[in-house]
């Protein structure tokens, strides 16, 4: 499918983007990345473009004479980050989305468009199904991300409404971490944050007492998922994460064994909804299940931090003005 075709990653090297540009050139595609950051140590086979998403008519140009179209650009950031930066957040994440998903929907060549959206479109629930996202508002901890987010699937649909076909797949990821993830201290999401803090310190502090529950996916098997995707022309929202609720506690265990170092709880610090997971119904019946076990995946995550230090703070941030 991806052969010979000239394929854009937006966002391509992320976390996720980077994953997502290897399968791709596997598959034998030519590979255009536009981001704000560097190619650091991207495959020499790729076609590097610096653009800034906010600006529509560079969405555009970008966007002439592709096959295929993958969005994985968004704002990556702690909840204390949300609570504090919500206008520097929704306003760009508005901008990313309306821009990319008109400039690669209107264009002529394009025959398939991903859009990435986020477990923060998600209604409070222990449990997220993909059509329960409109029965109620985001979670308060997600509010501006979660509604930039929505919007943007909503924009989706409205083009699909509109001219009576689809050619958009719209993927849900949990909380995905693994190599050339934002290791910022400052913002930070859980997993990073707790191998920066382990690999720095003498005692790791968490927020919480460890009992809130997340689901977790490595970005590997979110590629995957967007690969699959748009392979099957898959035009419902699609929950990409494990299925399995992992505690905090758990998960910052399985840090602290690596390191060999103490956790100190901060039982008064907020710790977030108390449970979040993926129904993995939908992508199970269509054939997809995530690869990646959450021990190997940590330790994936941590061995490229050790490896890279030398780069995980040369990351362009949005939010860091």
């Amino acid at each position: 499918m991806f052969k010979d075709q000239k394929v854009l990653v937006t966002g391509g090297s992320g976390m996720i983007g980077r994953q997502l540009v290897s399968l791709l050139l596997e598959k034998g595609a030519n590979v255009f990345v536009a981001d704000l950051n560097e190619p650091i140590r991207m495959p020499s086979e790729i076609t590097f473009k610096k653009v800034d998403l906010r600006d529509f008519n560079g969405c555009k140009t970008i966007c002439e004479g592709m096959d295929y179209v993958f969005n994985l650009v968004g704002i990556k950031c702690s909840p204390k980050v949300t609570m504090e930066q919500p206008f520097d957040i929704m306003g760009p994440m508005m901008q990313f989305n309306t821009n990319m998903i008109e400039a690669a929907l209107t264009t002529p060549s394009v025959k398939w468009f991903l859009y990435t959206s986020t477990v923060g479109v998600y209604t409070p629930a222990e449990i997220f199904y993909e059509d329960d996202v409109w029965n109620g508002y985001p979670s308060r901890n997600d509010w501006y991300g979660g509604w930039a987010k929505r919007m943007g699937e909503l924009q989706c649909e409205a083009y699909e409404k509109q001219h009576g076909e689809g050619k958009c797949s719209i993927v849900r990821p949990a909380n995905v971490y693994g190599p050339y993830d934002n290791f910022d201290p400052k913002n930070a999401m859980v997993v990073p944050s707790l191998i920066r803090k382990a690999y720095e310190n003498d005692i790791i502090e968490v927020w919480g007492d460890g009992s809130s529950i997340r689901d977790f996916i490595h970005a590997k098997d979110v590629a995957l998922g967007m690969l699959f995707a748009v392979e099957n022309k898959i035009t419902k929202p699609l929950n990409l994460g494990s299925g399995t609720g992992v505690t905090i506690k758990q998960l910052a265990d399985t840090v602290a064994n690596y390191f060999n170092k103490p956790i100190q709880w901060l039982t008064d610090k907020p710790a977030g909804d108390a449970k979040r997971i993926f129904s993995m119904e939908r992508a199970n019946s269509y054939g997809f299940y995530p690869e990646v076990s959450l021990e190997d995946g940590v330790k994936d995550a941590i061995e490229w931090f050790i490896a890279n230090k030398d780069i995980v703070d040369k990351r362009y941030n949005i939010l860091n003005k």
